[in-house]
């Protein structure tokens, strides 16, 4: 496990951890001989042509050396670094010696250093790095020296090296690296490799004495830009399950980041320069800080060099193919219940904490260090100065004679009186507080201390606060259960964070609600919020909702009973511990049941109130539900699922209530019908009758009385032009999806070529209702959406949708062809598995059978699914569309031809065999499939 009291930068060979043996990839000074001998045999240049040749069998020898000794893991990935840069040195000063013999000497010309920069410069290469050079000059370049630069650029160029390069005086780069903290940065890694050293020691003196008088503040701001424009382009949060290795927060970018800032303040070249209480700055990292900076720099720098070797590009980007190769490269295996790549995964995610501490802490102090000690003064506010707390740089500090490890309490109270008074933690406070978070362990059940949790957990703003505790770790060292979940990547395409960082999200997302932030799209639940008597057990279930990830099970199961023992810990009265386990345990009840179920059947809505019982529950229930859906992730959340919670909601409330939201059906019935024919009062008596004639009670169950009344002019229109075919599209922008109208003559297999139609079109159905009328005719309704999770209504779009329902209907589509043409789901989502599954279930409904699909969702699949069940003689009356990442889940009520349950056995295990079938990968040839419906 990655912690402080575990990691320094980068370290040479000769720093490998003894149990390693010594690579064997040869010494530089004898390869540097060896190649200057193959370019100059008897001190004479070889012909250029033959000079590339060698050049390119050396760099490939040298290249080749490095891979072998890394994948053989004789060398870490830091060690291997070095040895890559070390060893292209040798091929920067033979092309460099080739170039003085190849080219005539010119009396007086001036001198000039080959000086290398950027990571090459700071003596760290990946294998698809570029190379950064400098060509420096005391004041400016001969004619000779601009002709000795072009001719080893272009044999560089010739041999496939990716170059950055520039060509400055010694005036010019500090005039440059004044204006562009690139350059700037950039020279702070300068190397001298081959040339006039001298030239390079006076430029590095004046550079030295020039970023003396510039001071700190500059290079600072501009560092402090640059991170903040990578995050916002990489991720905000160190936590992103598809981590950007280099750039990322908490990465290797901030590891180096922190690098520049020692360097340009105390001109140190290692960070364990920075240990000790006569160091640079006074001490500013303690031994144990340093060795796990090391093993951040070596564990991102391993992970690096695999990703460069395994893609044979410079990728950065730690995406889902790449997780489960790289883990397995670097000898992560399954462990118990963990998978490799799991453990994998979060050992990254608790370096990138590491890194994104140090970020934190180590920041601040260097820039206090250059500036001196702070004044540390009593606070004016006589309740902070009485709970132990001073001001230094405006801050809040721990007061002269307050220790946090004699008085733990304090490292919880410190951020409750910052988050009150709107003040900024110190640096240096925060540091300590890091460095002794392990006493936090001494308060679990310590009344004062889990009131200053529950405070920071459910106050203002908790979101960013309780990010904070996790970050400096007080939250695992109090609740020992929650370090289980820190870093815990869940391998999907659906969650964006690891479960830590994604709990923190939820309770970020419940304090948004309360202030009304999200009326717009979460009204209910904004509204519900206000009303709850239950407010802190609410906080606690988000808390604790998914602690028991990672455990094998049901982590709903096993986070109500962990609930059990948590809730008395922290203070929390029976009642409420009873509340936050119940929640805990049916937490995935309200979503699971609007997005799979059939909500206008009356049997779904009693079940749910058999179980939640309680108006409060309910309450509770459904704002958890929003806020834990939408911290998911930006694409999870949109107005269909709002509609579907949101008249889950009311239904089930409307029975608490001991209302009539589930009355006989027939009387449901006769009240649609009345209300239908209000509407229609205007329409010829006749026409109205035969409309109320034609739909059984599902169908009159299923729509509200504006559709009903639009289904009838439909119908008649259809009627009257003898239409075989009518499809009507609507616009449904307050639920973000498209309503997808279908009326023809009925016949099997309808629904699976509409819905292969639909998927040609690009659109994705979300829900579907399926109606046979009483004359034969099918009325089928898809609700559909585009690729972004929007309405499908783009006019042209919609007149191509229509045009291929007409296609597939009339045969003249060929499905399965057009199908094949979808575009395919990128590379890196392959790896991502999802076992087909298919639960048959005749016990949630009381006329249906409900079968649950779940496999990799992929164009076409609705199609294959829908036509296997249609194979079977079964006929669908709903379907409810869900798709979690790139696992969909997909839910129908079937009825066999005489309008029955699917009860035979034999039926239904050949009924699964055919579901199975369908979900295989598309790549399965069609006899494949064949032969597993006959086995």
């Amino acid at each position: 496990m990655s912690s402080f009291e575990d990691a320094g930068p980068e370290a040479g060979p000769a720093e490998r951890p003894a149990s390693r043996p010594a690579p064997v990839v040869g010494e530089p000074p004898v390869v540097l001989a060896d190649l200057v001998a193959d370019l100059m045999p008897r001190g004479r240049p070889v012909a250029r042509e033959d000079a590339v040749t060698l050049l390119r069998r050396h760099l490939g020898r040298v290249q080749n050396r490095v891979q072998q000794a890394f994948e053989a893991h004789e060398l870490s990935g830091l060690a291997a670094a070095r040895w890559l840069a070390a060893l292209t040195d040798t091929v920067m000063v033979g092309i460099h010696a080739y170039t003085e013999a190849t080219l005539p000497p010119a009396p007086g010309e001036k001198p000039w250093a080959l000086v290398a920069t950027g990571g090459y410069g700071r003596g760290v290469l990946a294998p698809y790095s570029d190379i950064d050079l400098l060509f420096l000059t005391d004041a400016g370049m001969g004619a000779r020296g601009r002709q000795s630069v072009e001719f080893m650029l272009y044999l560089l160029w010739d041999l496939g090296l990716k170059v950055g390069h520039a060509t400055r005086s010694r005036a010019d780069c500090l005039v440059d690296a004044k204006a562009d903290a690139t350059v700037l940065t950039a020279l702070l890694d300068a190397r001298h490799v081959a040339g006039e050293e001298a030239v390079f020691r006076r430029f590095e003196d004046a550079f030295r004495k020039t970023r003396a008088d510039w001071g700190l503040r500059p290079f600072l701001v501009a560092k402090r830009a640059e991170r903040q424009h990578r995050h916002a382009r990489y991720g905000e949060s160190p936590f992103m399950v598809e981590p950007h290795v280099k750039e990322g927060r908490g990465g290797l970018r901030d590891l180096q980041t922190l690098y520049w800032l020692a360097r340009y303040a105390f001109n140190v070249q290692r960070m364990p320069e920075l240990v000790g209480a006569h160091t640079p700055g006074g001490g500013l990292l303690l031994p144990e800080e340093a060795r796990a900076i090391r093993r951040a720099w070596d564990f991102f720098w391993t992970v690096r060099f695999h990703l460069h070797i395994v893609t044979g590009r410079a990728e950065e980007r730690l995406t889902f193919d790449l997780q489960p190769v790289v883990g397995a490269r670097m000898g992560y295996t399954r462990h118990g219940l963990q998978d490799g790549v799991e453990r994998f995964m979060k050992h990254f995610f608790l370096t990138v904490r590491d890194v994104a501490r140090f970020t934190r802490i180590l920041e601040p102090a260097i820039e206090r260090a250059s500036l001196g000690p702070p004044a540390v003064v009593p606070a004016s506010d006589k309740a902070l100065t009485e709970a132990g707390f001073a001001l230094a740089d405006g801050k809040i500090i721990a007061a002269l004679g307050h220790d946090f490890t004699l008085d733990p309490v304090l490292m919880l109270r410190i951020f409750r009186m910052a988050r009150d008074r709107g003040l900024d933690i110190h640096p240096l406070a925060f540091r300590a507080i890091v460095r002794h978070a392990r006493h936090v362990g001494r308060l679990r059940g310590q009344a004062d201390a889990s009131a200053e949790f529950l405070d920071i957990l459910s106050g203002r703003d908790p979101g960013t606060w309780m990010r904070m505790l996790n970050e400096a770790g007080l939250i695992s060292r109090l609740l020992p259960d929650w370090q289980r979940i820190v870093g815990l990547m869940q391998f999907d395409t659906y969650h964006v964070f690891t479960v830590d960082e994604h709990t923190i999200e939820t309770i970020g997302v419940l304090a948004a609600l309360e202030r009304g932030e999200l009326h717009e799209v979460a009204p209910v639940a904004s509204e519900l919020i206000g009303q709850l008597q239950s407010r802190r057990a609410l906080y606690v279930a988000m808390l604790l909702h998914d602690i028991a990830k990672g455990r094998g099970g049901d982590h709903s199961e096993l986070g109500a009973q962990l609930a059990q023992t948590i809730c008395p810990m922290l203070g929390l009265t029976p009642e409420e511990t009873e509340t936050v386990s119940w929640l805990v345990l049916h937490h995935l009840l309200i979503s699971q049941t609007a997005f799979k179920r059939d909500i206008e059947d009356p049997k779904t809505i009693l079940d749910i109130a058999e179980v939640v019982q309680s108006p409060e529950r309910l309450r509770l229930l459904l704002v958890l539900t929003v806020a834990d859906m939408r911290a998911v992730g930006p694409k999870v959340w949109n107005g269909w699922k709002a509609t579907l919670l949101r008249e889950l909601y009311w239904r089930v409330a409307e029975v608490l209530a001991g209302g009539l939201s589930v009355p006989e059906r027939d009387v449901r019935v006769a009240r649609a019908k009345e209300a239908a024919a209000l509407l229609l009062a205007d329409r010829p008596e006749p026409e109205v009758g035969a409309f109320l004639d034609l739909g059984y009670p599902g169908y009159w169950l299923s729509f509200d009385p504006e559709t009903h009344a639009r289904h009838a002019a439909m119908i008649q229109e259809a009627r009257e032009e003898k239409a075989p075919l009518t499809v009507r599209t609507r616009v449904l922008e307050a639920r973000a999806v498209t309503e997808v109208t279908v009326y023809c003559t009925d016949h099997p297999g309808l629904f699976s070529k509409i819905a292969g139609a639909l998927a040609v079109a690009g659109a994705t159905i979300v829900d579907a209702r399926i109606h046979t009328m009483t004359d034969g005719m099918a009325l089928d309704t898809f609700w559909v959406q585009d690729a972004q999770g929007g309405a499908f209504e783009a006019p042209h779009r919609l007149a191509r949708l229509s045009v291929l329902v007409e296609q597939a209907l009339s045969g003249r589509l060929r499905l399965r062809d057009e199908i094949r043409k979808l575009k395919r789901e990128p590379a890196r989502l392959r790896a991502v598995t999802v076992p087909p599954r298919v639960v048959i279930d005749n016990h949630a409904s009381n006329t249906f059978t409900v079968i649950e699909v779940n496999g990799r969702d992929r164009p076409g699949l609705l199609h294959d699914v829908t036509a296997a069940i249609s194979d079977q003689g079964l006929q669908i009356a709903s379907a409810h569309i869900t798709t979690y990442g790139v696992r969909a889940v997909d839910v129908f009520y079937v009825k066999d031809v005489f309008g029955l349950k699917v009860e035979n056995e034999r039926k239904l295990v050949t009924l699964r065999r055919a579901l199975e079938a369908a979900l295989a990968p598309e790549e399965a040839p069609r006899p494949a499939r064949a032969a597993a419906l006959k086995a």
